[in-house]
């Protein structure tokens, strides 16, 4: 096997687990996780092509028997008999059947094969004894073969986690390998539709990944020919647009009681600056906390949201934050009252409205590529920390201040980072210098840092190179950087 897949975009670190466990002289379990549309069944097929032996899927809300007609059709494919296969009464007897099946096939054909049950949670429905039965089969034989790999895979990552990978009963530390696939970084994204013939502008790329996020299947509605705003408008905001009705489908499909999901996702996306559990709480006004807890764990592993202590804070005072760009878009500007169909989008981006959300959700990109940053700094190599800062004043001789990130290195400097989307070359003039140079005193006072203090702008296109931004030696990071600069470098 090749030691690069070039029909996949990026994924490297990812193609060579699933490679070494291919490869291993044992049997091996790998779970593969990640938020829905990500890519991960595209990822397993094609790494994995005709060592999958079988296949089975499962199916959303629907029930064991019907799960177990669609088991009897994918071994029969499997086999490739044209006689149609009777169900089996239970999951054992499934499992039985499946065992039986890759003992005949391994006489013929003694090469490592692939065993893929994906949608994992969708298989596993309430009292089908469907986990039960397949720990027997890892434990009992799969885990004795050494050409074996069995592949498990589920858009759940928090099902994933608590039922498998960190379960306490039958797989209790039997899974080999786990992977957590993310969506494509900025460089990955821009790769990715290149391959798809797309060939934007990096202004356009980035409003695209401001909407859609690095979702493969989000980014497959952009097509040759056609602008970044065509593509938002027409998959948003026109009647038959792949995405108009996506918020909903998407957490119904990964959570039980998805409006708690929705409700925590619809109350952070009005917080540019986050918000505490204390807050999210108050907010949504849950039964309980323990509830509210399980749906921010739900949501954090699952990739929607990301929970950031802010620098010089404990735990107990993280904030909680949406990451998920798809979400806020869509809770931006299509929920509520439908907007008016489609053209919406091309007149929406001459407004005001634009200019504050492409603001915040530039600032989510960045805050998401903070490795990237790192490297085009130079500094990716050097241990850090990095997180938000803010100052409250505490009296009315005391000023407050916001930073966006501060990296905190082991080197006996700090960046002090700001976040700037403009079209166009951004412009320190007289004023926002000085507020970067209060900002600057203002954490040199508060925290009493004796490191270097290096005021550090992110922008879409740079900074014009005027008296200010040289008083202020400012380093700078644009869009044009970031996008080359893919996952695995970062």
């Amino acid at each position: 096997m090749a030691d690069y897949n070039p029909v996949l975009i990026g994924r490297r670190r990812e193609q060579a687990v699933l490679r070494e466990a291919l490869e291993a002289d044992e049997a091996e379990l790998v779970a593969v996780y990640g938020r829905r549309r990500v890519g991960k069944t595209f990822l397993v097929r094609e790494l994995f092509g005709s060592t999958i032996a079988f296949e089975l899927t499962g199916s959303h809300a629907s029930d064991m028997a019907t799960q177990l007609v669609a088991f009897a059709t994918a071994l029969g494919r499997a086999a490739g008999t044209t006689a149609r296969l009777a169900a089996p009464r239970d999951w054992p007897e499934a499992f039985e059947q499946l065992e039986a099946y890759l003992k005949a096939i391994h006489v013929r054909r003694s090469s490592k094969r692939v065993v893929f049950f994906d949608e994992l949670p969708w298989l596993a429905t309430r009292r089908s004894g469907f986990l039960a039965a397949f720990e027997h089969f890892w434990n009992g034989w799969a885990s004795a073969q050494s050409w074996l790999v069995v592949v498990i895979c589920g858009s759940s990552a928090s099902w994933m986690l608590s039922k498998v990978v960190k379960q306490r009963g039958g797989l209790h530390n039997r899974v080999t390998r786990r992977l957590r696939i993310e969506p494509l970084s900025l460089a990955e994204a821009n790769e990715y539709l290149h391959a798809r013939g797309v060939r934007f502008g990096i202004e356009q790329a980035l409003e695209l990944y401001m909407a859609f996020g690095g979702v493969p299947y989000y980014l497959n509605q952009a097509k040759p020919g056609q602008s970044a705003a065509q593509t938002i408008d027409r998959a948003c905001f026109s009647r038959e647009g792949m995405l108009r009705d996506e918020l909903a489908n998407l957490y119904a499909a990964l959570f039980d009681r998805a409006e708690r999901h929705e409700a925590i996702i619809r109350a952070l996306a009005k917080k540019r600056g986050g918000m505490t559990r204390r807050e999210i709480l108050a907010a949504v006004r849950f039964g309980s906390g323990g509830s509210a807890s399980k749906v921010l764990d739900e949501l954090e592993e699952s990739g929607f949201i990301a929970k950031r202590t802010p620098l010089g804070h404990t735990q107990r005072d993280a904030v909680f934050h949406l990451i998920d760009q798809y979400s806020l878009f869509h809770l931006t500007w299509i929920a509520g009252p439908r907007s008016n169909g489609e053209g919406a989008w091309l007149r929406a981006r001459a407004g005001s409205r634009y200019n504050a959300w492409s603001g915040l959700a530039f600032e989510s990109v960045c805050l998401a590529h903070v490795p990237a940053i790192k490297r085009v700094l130079g500094i990716a190599a050097v241990e850090t920390r990095q997180a938000a800062w803010s100052h409250r004043p505490v009296d009315a001789d005391d000023e407050g201040a916001q930073i966006d990130l501060v990296i905190d290195r082991a080197d006996r400097s700090i960046n002090l980072c700001e976040m700037k989307y403009s079209k166009g070359e951004f412009v320190v003039d007289k004023a926002y210098a000085r507020e970067l140079e209060r900002k600057r005193e203002v954490f040199r006072h508060t925290t009493g840092t004796r490191k270097a203090l290096f005021l550090t702008l992110v922008t879409t296109v740079g900074v014009r190179n005027n008296e200010h931004a040289q008083r202020l030696g400012l380093q700078v990071v644009t869009l044009d950087e970031l996008m080359h600069v893919p996952r695995e470098a970062g």
